[in-house]
């Protein structure tokens, strides 16, 4: 089993970060949107729906290997729902994301068997959805919804 990851963050300037994922990647600016940072890297609300988009489609391209099952190219477009809690303070009440895969799903005898499986793959939004309501809907490449 790996280890878990050790980030390292460190402040330039105003609300712009540099996070240090090792010496074996290189550094990514973040920063905050606009008007209160600069926008001159993804800002934290973003890195979560990536990261939530990102495992998802790892956990995709996974159950379908398992499965043998040939999807084409896997791709996702995810947002998220930003709103006030009780205390008047912003915060993600949900993740939206959609995958698409680039084959058509009557070419795959065992897709059924893939979406069943997928998302509990997922490390990250199996975490996330303990606070974040996740939800997922999967396409083929000819647009029919199979999730």
């Amino acid at each position: 089993m790996s280890s878990a990851p050790v980030i390292r963050i460190k402040q330039l300037d105003g609300y712009r970060f540099v996070v240090d994922f090792g010496p074996e990647l290189p550094g990514l600016l973040v920063d905050e949107a606009p008007p209160v940072g600069g926008g001159e890297g993804p800002f934290p609300e973003q890195l979560l729906v990536a990261a939530v988009a990102n495992c998802l489609c790892a956990s995709m391209v996974f159950a379908l290997g398992k499965f043998k099952q040939d999807a084409g190219d896997v791709a996702a477009e995810a947002d998220c729902v930003l709103g006030r809690n009780e205390e008047g303070r912003l915060r993600i009440q949900g993740i939206d994301v959609a995958i698409t895969l680039g084959a058509d799903a009557g070419d795959m005898d065992r897709i059924d068997r893939v979406l069943e499986q997928f998302e509990r793959f997922c490390t990250v939004s199996e975490s996330v959805k303990t606070g974040v309501p996740v939800s997922v809907r999967v396409s083929d490449g000819k647009g029919l919804r199979l999730k």
